[in-house]
């Protein structure tokens, strides 16, 4: 009765942390993250190269948030 009663909580556990972890609310929490850590300028960056890291940082959020780019 004990190992039914672990595993059956354990199974409880894990469900309910991916089911909040794949929250939509989660999801772009880390996608805003992860496109804020790529946003941070350097003063030494020069304009163009500066563009071409934005254009990437927007489409690595684009693509974590799921939407398909056009």
């Amino acid at each position: 009765a004990k190992i039914i009663l672990i595993v059956s909580l354990f199974s409880y556990l894990s469900v309910t942390f991916l089911r909040n972890y794949n929250s939509p609310e989660n999801i772009e929490k880390r996608c805003l993250h992860e496109f804020e850590n790529e946003f941070k300028n350097s003063l030494e960056t020069s304009n163009e190269e500066w563009d071409l890291i934005l254009d990437l940082a927007d489409n690595n959020y684009l693509k974590c948030m799921g939407i398909p780019k056009d």
